[in-house]
């Protein structure tokens, strides 16, 4: 079974950077794609970005040219590197790892979130 373990978030001030880090407790070489979410009090859960399994890159329209996600050579740990935030980036940030060949039923697995709070 595939655990994903965030770490990185906390509290940050307008302008201000953080870098997200999503680690696989197995290899995730095999899955399609690693994502990041956020989802804001009361807001809808959003797509913030997705990185292929060939390494293709995907970002919502609000953190264009300010995040950007990554992983590393073994493909265990994805990273999300967010700059110049802003307050509306306030919001739980969870990792999603997605397989198109079901794990024991499983297609998509999710870590437990890392609050991320910008402060104006």
């Amino acid at each position: 079974q595939v655990q994903l373990v965030e770490s990185g978030g906390g509290l940050v001030q307008a302008g201000g950077s953080l870098r997200l880090s999503c680690t696989a407790s197995g290899s995730i070489a095999g899955f399609s794609s690693s994502s990041w979410y956020r989802q804001a009090p009361g807001k809808q859960r959003e797509l913030v970005a997705s990185i292929s399994r060939v390494g293709v890159t995907t970002y919502g329209d609000s953190v264009k040219g300010r995040f950007t996600i990554s992983r590393d050579k073994s493909m265990k740990t994805v990273y999300l590197q967010m700059n110049r935030l802003n307050p509306e980036d306030t919001a739980v940030y969870s990792c999603n790892a997605h397989t198109p060949i079901p794990i024991r039923g499983r297609s998509d697995f999710w870590g437990q979130g890392t609050q991320v709070t910008v402060s104006s």
